[in-house]
């Protein structure tokens, strides 16, 4: 029986980044649905949240290029609300695994806890699915800084989108296939590849988190009735190990992450009145 893979992210279905993973995993033999939003949808991190028309949830097909038998739709929804719903049937027979991605821009360090790439995956794990994010860093921190100052930068940077590796980050996701389904449901794998040829490629190295992300939000200014922010670099240097340094080295990074767990290292103790 060929593996079920659901195939979402956070860009839209409209994104080459999709289209890139759909078609390796297609050509891996695996049986393949792509459900993700009909608009952009980055940085909702787990949200649930959907658009209603009537009472129900905007689902439209939407055929992927070149992929011809392949069910597509674009979803009103964020990602996380896709990948919960995607789990229930929503577009067939559940799946075994949920890959969320190509994401356009890493999503390293301790910031993937707002992306929307990762909080698909998250969602997908705690619903007994296992999952994997997968992202191209297509972005510098100084670009990443720049594209936030205007719409206009923004789309210029998107016309090259052409020009990316996204097969590169494709052929990474897919060869780490196994390790996945090898691994507890509840983990997740947070994949990262570098924008490079895949002959370029150093190689793939297990990586903890970065403290940060490549690029920090901060308040710019404030005021009555209003706030003002922006994206810095962060002013520490990157650490060596963390997906951030191996990225920056050419190498792709994969970190096994989880998300809701319990912890014990903090003293409850006599709460209970014990």
């Amino acid at each position: 029986m060929r593996l079920r893979v659901l195939i979402t992210n956070d860009d839209g279905i409209a994104a080459p980044g999709i289209q890139a993973l759909a078609r390796a995993a297609v050509d891996r033999g695996l049986d393949v649905v792509v459900a993700a939003p009909l608009e952009e949808a980055s940085g909702t991190s787990a949200a649930m949240s959907a658009m209603e028309q009537d009472g129900q949830v905007v689902v439209r097909e939407h055929p992927l290029p070149e992929l011809d038998g392949v069910p597509a739709f674009g979803v009103g929804g964020s990602p996380g609300f896709i990948a919960l719903i995607a789990v229930h049937g929503a577009f067939g027979p559940p799946p075994s695994v949920l890959l969320s991605g190509i994401n356009r821009g890493a999503n390293a360090g301790r910031a993937v806890l707002h992306s929307g790439t990762v909080g698909a995956a998250f969602t997908a794990a705690a619903n007994g699915c296992r999952a994997m994010a997968v992202s191209l860093d297509v972005l510098s921190a100084g670009e990443a800084t720049a594209a936030s100052g205007g719409a206009a930068v923004a789309a210029a940077a998107r016309v090259r989108d052409a020009e990316r590796n996204w097969a590169t980050a494709a052929r990474v996701a897919l060869d780490l296939l196994p390790r996945l389904t090898a691994a507890p449901t509840e983990s997740v794998l947070n994949v990262n590849s570098p924008d490079l040829p895949l002959g370029r490629l150093r190689g793939v190295r297990r990586a903890t988190l970065a403290t940060f992300g490549q690029v920090q939000m901060t308040v710019a200014e404030s005021g009555h009735g209003f706030v003002r922010t922006s994206l810095e670099e962060p002013g520490q240097a990157v650490q060596p190990g963390t997906d951030l340094a191996l990225l920056a080295d050419g190498y792709a990074s994969v970190t096994a992450v989880r998300a809701i767990t319990e912890v014990a290292d903090v003293d409850l103790s006599g709460i209970d009145g014990e």
